[in-house]
């Protein structure tokens, strides 16, 4: 039986990872948007935050009407409720991940979660 589950992404716009990978405790996508364009809807959740985490380019996220900044190395992180959509800016596309988990569901992690040796 194998413990673990791999696979390589190539040019998609969107690829989402919980059917390939098995996942149990979050959804994982990955997101291409070219120059100029945006994800095609706004959306929140009924109990899923998310955090985006922009690999390369720059953007913005509009959140509940507030436009935030987006370029490679930021984090954010969006409660379910808020009203949310991200933008490739004009001159550059963006790539990004999105880790969608139940919130207020995190009861362990690495330092109190981690078995050693």
């Amino acid at each position: 039986m194998t413990n673990y589950a791999k696979m390589n992404i190539g040019n998609e716009g969107r690829v989402e990872l919980h059917d390939t990978l098995s996942l149990t405790g979050a959804e994982v996508s990955i997101n291409k948007i070219p120059a100029g364009e945006c994800a095609p809807f706004v959306h929140s959740h009924k109990t899923n935050e998310e955090v985006y985490g922009v690999l390369e380019g720059e953007g913005k996220a509009v959140l509940d009407g507030e436009d935030v900044a987006l370029r490679k190395g930021d984090w954010l992180r969006v409660s379910p409720a808020t009203k949310r959509q991200i933008f490739a800016s004009a001159n550059s596309g963006i790539v990004y991940v999105c880790i969608q988990t139940k919130e207020g569901f995190l009861e362990a992690f690495t330092s109190n979660d981690a078995i050693v040796g």
